[in-house]
């Protein structure tokens, strides 16, 4: 029982998910950085106040969700450029 637990421990599989979780966690960080002290004081200056945790609708703060929605846009369109970067180089190496 022991030999099989240290072969699927140390598989290539469960050691590379290991490490992509841990870059992922480091790269979180970097991510959330850009977001709160690089983009949102530009979108602040568009729209006046980067904060929209203030909003609320009676009693529901759609403020929190409305700032939830606008860094996963962020979040989501620099990866996709990023990708589509990486994807441009590794096509002209090809």
């Amino acid at each position: 029982m022991i030999s099989e637990l240290k072969a699927f421990l140390f598989r290539g599989d469960v050691l590379a998910l290991a490490v992509a979780v841990i870059i992922a966690g480091a790269f979180q960080k970097i991510i959330d950085s850009m977001v709160a002290d690089v983009i949102m004081p530009i979108v602040g200056m568009v729209a006046g106040n980067p904060d929209f945790s203030s909003i609320m609708v009676g009693s529901v703060k759609i403020g929190n969700f409305l700032n939830a929605v606008i860094n996963f846009l962020i979040i989501g369109t620099v990866l996709f450029f990023l990708i589509k970067a990486g994807g441009k180089k590794a096509e002209e190496v090809q």
